[in-house]
């Protein structure tokens, strides 16, 4: 078979704008492509909802892949291990409740499985706006603001596209792009203590990972957090290089936007 170039580019284009046409009006848009974001579109696009994942970086799993310390070994403790258990990654017991999987075998399978189960993945986006709306008197988010992350940082005035959404999820970690955006730009209050972010604290690995499934919830109409991102908005602890809150707020900011559109179609 002889190959013809131009063939080739225009594979890429048609299959690529494809994807990106089908992801203009989304069920459930999830900005950050570590364990927390991965989990919730896996989570989300199993049952049947539209979903794409905008990751400022080239590669998915955020700092999953480097375990700790660029060591890249991860722990989990008792109650995460069944989330390993269901992607198919192999665990091993270290010490009662903690047990160890490999980084990268974690990483590329918890990202496979999210692609298999029909998220589009869209990488090199970094989401620079939010879009808003006002209902009855209150503001809601009902999109994203997108642009190419290699013209962000070259600086060039290059004017973004928007996606529509029905449910954002910030899972974004430690640094709540979006939620800054947001409190930069508009006159909104959070659902935390001071209607801002709380900001985060420093290593308490225990409290740390009990309170990032407590404090995934939605917190502002329309916008949910997850990951280290709770965290972070709502005022606790970091925790490391152990995962199994990250993987358990995926699944629980994931069950409660389901429940949002009405179940699983």
């Amino acid at each position: 078979m002889s190959l013809d170039e131009r063939i080739i580019s225009e594979a890429i284009l048609t299959r690529y704008f494809e994807k990106f046409k089908s992801s203009l009006d989304l069920d459930a848009a999830i900005v950050g492509g570590g364990p927390s974001g991965l989990v919730a579109a896996w989570k989300l696009a199993r049952q049947g909802f539209n979903v794409a994942l905008f990751e400022r970086k080239l590669s998915l799993g955020g700092g999953m892949w480097g375990g700790g310390m660029t060591f890249n070994a991860i722990v989990v403790q008792e109650e995460a291990r069944p989330v390993l258990d269901e992607l198919g990654v192999p665990t091993q017991i270290f010490r009662d409740g903690y047990y160890t999987a490999d980084a990268v075998t974690s990483t590329v399978t918890l990202a496979a499985q999210a692609c298999q189960a029909g998220v589009k993945v869209f990488n090199c986006f970094t989401v620079e706006d939010v879009v808003l709306r006002e209902e009855g008197g209150v503001k809601r988010l009902t999109g994203l603001v997108v642009n190419s992350t290699p013209v962000e940082m070259s600086g060039l005035h290059v004017d973004p596209l928007v996606i529509h959404c029905t449910c954002a999820i910030e899972a974004t970690g430690h640094d709540v792009e979006v939620l800054k955006t947001l409190m930069r730009k508009n006159d909104v209050r959070l659902s935390t203590p001071s209607g801002k972010i709380e900001g985060e604290q420093s290593m308490w690995a225990h409290v740390a990972e009990e309170n990032t499934p407590k404090n995934t919830r939605e917190v502002f109409p329309g916008l949910w957090v997850a990951g280290m991102a709770a965290n972070a908005t709502f005022g606790s602890y970091r925790m490391g290089p152990v995962f199994g809150g990250m993987l358990l707020s995926g699944v629980e900011v994931a069950r409660q936007v389901a429940e949002r559109l009405g179940g699983g179609k």
